[in-house]
Formats: C-alpha cells, structure tokens, sequence
C-alpha cells in the first residue's frame, strides 16, 4: 500500500518537473528555437489547431526561425496568431514563406523574462509540495484504520520528503540553467 503511495507521489511529482521544463521551452531567450512557436493557435477552417499542425517549423540560423505552411491559405492566419501572442515578434512573409527574426533582448525584458522563470518555478515547487501533502494525508488515513504501524508510517513520510527534495532540486536546477541562458549576451 504504502509502495503504491509512494510510486502515485513519484510520477505525480515527476510530471510537475516535465510540466515546468515544457513551460520553459516557450520562453523566448534570444536564440531561435521552434518550441517557442510551436503552441501558437492557428484559425484553420474555422477551427483553432497548434501551429506545428499546419506548418513546418525549422530554423534557418541562430536567430531565424522560418515556418513554411503546408497550404497557401494559412499564411495570413498564421501571421495574425504570431501577432497577436505575446511573444514580440514580427513575422516576415515572402510568399509562402514566413522568416521570424529573433531581435536580441534587452537588459530590462531579459530581466522581465527571469522574474516570470521564478514564478513559474514557485508554482511547479508548490504543486510538487501539494502532492507531498496529499501523499502525506492518505498514509495517515493508513496509520489511522491501523493498516500500517507509526514506524511504518514515519519511514514512508520521510522517503516522501526525500522524493520532494529531489524533485525541488530538479526544479531549482531547471530554473538556474534557464536563467543563466537568459542573462547571457
């Protein structure tokens, strides 16, 4: 019982940290990287469909990125969904072609950058501690109709903690990579 606990706590946090790192794959850091764009919605047909759905997506060098839409009717909504995210960009069209231009970061945006990287770190360690919780609550529910003995119970809280601290840990070196990634010039 208490191995399944554990095993529920260890996938559950672990899909926190692969959340997180998803999270940090759509902020722009000056290079060009496909996964920035890759979410944007794009109107086809009268439904909204992820960009990567309509378009390839490659980059053309280490500020470029180009898309190339499989269709010549999606270039003018793929244009207006990189206009309208927040991601400040301007979209080039020659023909079927659309070059993105990765214009460099300025000190002030790359700073607004690292403050939105340490709250979403905060939020990914906060659900990590929420699964701790919820963990920690269901051995107590074992310990309280006697289905595991207190020492069994403080083993497995401790190992929880120990699976939360690692998993913090992985967040907080996500987090110092990325920032480092940012500041650089």
């Amino acid at each position: 019982m208490i191995d399944d606990l554990k095993k529920d706590a260890r996938e559950r946090m672990g899909k926190c940290v692969q959340a997180f790192q998803a999270d940090l794959k759509k902020l722009r850091t000056g290079r060009a990287h496909p996964s920035l764009v890759e979410h944007l919605k794009v109107d086809y047909y009268g439904s909204e469909v992820p960009l990567q759905q309509v378009a390839n997506i490659a980059v053309e060098d280490g500020r470029t990125l180009v898309i190339s839409p499989w269709e010549k009717s999606v270039v003018q909504a793929i244009e207006k969904a990189i206009f309208k995210s927040d991601l400040g960009l301007t979209p080039m069209t020659a023909g079927t072609v659309i070059r993105i231009p990765m214009p460099p970061l300025t000190e002030e945006r790359r700073r607004d950058i690292t403050k939105v990287l340490r709250h979403d770190a905060e939020n990914a360690r906060v659900a990590i501690r929420n699964v701790r919780r919820d963990v920690m609550n269901d051995i107590k529910e074992l310990l309280k109709e006697k289905l595991v003995s207190q020492d069994d119970e403080r083993r497995a809280e401790a190992e929880v903690q120990k699976l939360t601290d690692k998993h913090v840990a992985d967040v907080d070196a996500l987090l110092a990579a990325k920032e480092k990634e940012v500041m650089q010039v």
